[in-house]
């Protein structure tokens, strides 16, 4: 019988009920479900948890730990014209060889459609260069797993930043005009134009404190104008305090530029190392001197070996 009343208890738990408590941090109010509110009476430290959402690093060191593992990938880009065809892709299976501090890839197997490629094999699409560059490695490369990106030609400039959107969620990006600090949303500025919470559910069997950031529903016209992140969903591992996955929306519109890019990312473990398993994205660019570009890709990764 305590059995039951046990798991009725914790069943109860489990259901969300918001604005239960309230919780403030440097001028944000937190909506807590009934199981954080519940959690903090037993210690859990609001101001703490938001202050680890902030300064978290273990979300960009499972990105760096790719370095350190072989592993297998498969890699599906597609590239969609006005009507929404597909218009070029590419679909392809590599294996990342880890050898000391050195680091090679194989292409298991490739297809592409369209003018994926230029006629001399180059990338002919932006998001396939970006994401070359971040999955793919050309050669051998002995660097330990370092970075060891010094150029400051456009395209380190661009995976530079968006390392900074993927790894540093709610704070300004350096060398992005206008959107830079609008991603800021732990800045008063910014902070107060969205609804923050925190709830307790499961990410792939595995509990977890989830943090969410999304506008509030009462915003005027130019306060709503000043959105660029549309929703940001953190999940943090009860136990481990790693995150274990995240969801983005973004966007934004000017005369010059727009862009609505929605990102997914799973994380899992390959003996003490935390690493992405799965990455999806889909999004739409339009930039100067450049043709809008619609794409969606899947990263998935497995199979690794220390």
């Amino acid at each position: 019988m305590r059995k039951i009343l046990f798991s009725l208890l914790l069943l109860y738990c489990s259901l969300p009920c918001f604005a239960q408590d309230t919780a403030r941090y440097k001028g944000m109010t937190v909506n807590l479900d009934e199981v954080v509110v519940k959690a903090k009476r037993f210690g859990f430290d609001v101001n703490g948890f938001i202050k680890r959402v902030e300064e978290d690093t273990t979300f960009y060191m499972a990105f760096k730990h790719l370095r350190q593992v072989s592993f297998t990938a498969d890699n599906d880009i597609q590239v969609f014209s006005k009507k929404k065809e597909v218009k070029a892709s590419l679909k392809s299976h590599t294996r990342q060889i880890v050898e000391g501090v050195c680091r090679h890839m194989e292409v298991i197997d490739e297809k592409t459609t369209g003018d994926f490629y230029t006629a001399k094999k180059n990338y002919n699409y932006y998001t396939a260069e970006l994401y070359a560059n971040l999955f793919f490695t050309t050669g051998k490369i002995c660097d330990n797993g370092q970075d060891t990106e010094k150029g400051r030609g456009s395209m380190e400039k661009h995976k530079s930043q968006l390392k900074q959107l993927i790894f540093n969620p709610g704070k300004p990006i350096s060398g992005v005009p206008i959107v830079g600090n609008k991603v800021a949303i732990f800045t008063p500025d910014v902070m107060k134009l969205y609804t923050f919470s925190i709830t307790s559910q499961q990410f792939n069997g595995t509990d977890c404190y989830v943090f969410s950031a999304i506008p509030r529903d009462n915003l005027n016209k130019v306060d709503r104008s000043e959105i660029v992140i549309n929703e940001l969903v953190t999940f943090f591992n009860k136990e481990t305090w790693e995150i274990v996955g995240r969801n983005y929306s973004l966007s934004y519109k000017t005369v010059v530029f727009d862009f609505n890019v929605r990102m997914k990312v799973q994380m899992t473990k390959t003996g003490d190392l935390l690493v992405p398993s799965l990455i999806t994205y889909n999004g739409t660019w339009d930039v100067p001197l450049k043709k809008r570009e619609t794409a969606d890709f899947t990263a998935r990764f497995y199979d690794f070996k220390q």
